[in-house]
This record gives structure tokens, sequence and C-alpha cells, in this order.
């Protein structure tokens, strides 16, 4: 992997997210959520394949921030930018919309597209048993985590390892939300 590379989409992530927090109990800073997605594909997934880890740190510049594609096909080439787009929802849409197609559109996502989902499912997931946002009941969680899991339903088949590392996140999750926690 170009770590040069590397750093400049932690760079420019970073820049990009620099102003957002996560929902979680203790607003974390967003960056937090692309690293995490790039480290479970890498630590745990065993991805080495440079334009899905570059991908990872990039997946949420789109939907959430004010970068355009065409940003991204300039500083990281189509290939990556692609790949973001094709993880990214349309805001646009009512959530519960943007919901069902992320489920819709899964099973037929590219191969690294499917791992990044798993990624990010999982980074998701575990946050919520982590640290969910403090007005999220009970019932919300564990819409989320039967939707999550619906999401990676589509995305099997690719990764035995990013697959196991998400039922684990469910079980986890799970298991919290049973004892209360």
């Amino acid at each position: 992997m170009d770590s040069v590379r590397f750093l400049r989409a932690l760079s420019f992530a970073a820049h990009k997210h620099r102003d957002q927090r996560r929902k979680d109990a203790n607003a974390s800073p967003y960056i937090n959520h692309p690293i995490a997605v790039a480290t479970v594909l890498a630590a745990e997934g065993g991805v080495t394949d440079e334009a899905l880890l570059l991908a990872a740190l990039l997946h949420d510049t789109v939907e959430d921030t004010d970068t355009t594609p065409e940003e991204l096909v300039e500083h990281f080439g189509a290939e990556i930018a692609d790949l973001v787009a094709e993880v990214t929802d349309d805001k646009a849409l009512d959530k519960d919309v943007r919901r069902r197609l992320q489920v819709e559109h899964a099973a037929g996502a590219s191969d690294k597209a499917k791992q990044l989902k798993i990624a990010d499912k999982v980074c998701n997931i575990r946050d919520i048993a982590a640290g969910p946002p403090s007005d999220w009941s009970v019932e919300r969680k564990r819409e989320y985590l039967a939707w999550a899991e619906s999401v990676v339903a589509g995305c099997r088949g690719i990764n035995a390892a990013l697959e196991g590392v998400c039922d684990e996140a469910l079980a986890t999750a799970r298991a919290k939300l049973l004892s209360g926690l």
C-alpha cells in the first residue's frame, strides 16, 4: 500500500469531517468512524486492497459533507470515487427509503462495496453496543440491528472473516440489549 496516498485520503477525510460529531453519547469526532471502518477491513477482515481501504476512509465524504464525486476522482481516481459512490446514500430521499434501498442493492453490489458495507455496519453495531445515542430507545436499537443484519445478508459470500466479525458484533450488541445495558 502506498502510505503517502493513504495519509492523503486520511487527511482529506479528516478535513471534510472536521466539524462533525457522531451521534453517540460522547459526541466523538466523526473521523473516528471512517478510521474504524478501514481498521476493521484491514485488521479483522484481512483486506489489503488499497482502493478498498482508501474508499473506507472516504466512504462518508460525499454523503455527509460538501465533497463531490468529481473531487474524489480528481484526488484519488475513478476506481475509489466509484466505490464511494456505490455505498453512498441519496440524502434527498426519506430515511426509510434509503434503508430499504440499502437492503435491496446489497446483493448486487461489487465485492469491494459488499466488504465496505459489512465493515461499516460492524462499526455502527459496535457503537450501538458501546455508546448509543442517548435518545435511542431499546426498540430503536433493536430495529437498527435487524436492519443492519438485513443489509449484511446481501453482502455475504465474499469475506468469511469479515462476516464472522459482523456476526460477533451483532451477538454482543444483542446480548447487551437483553441485559439492559
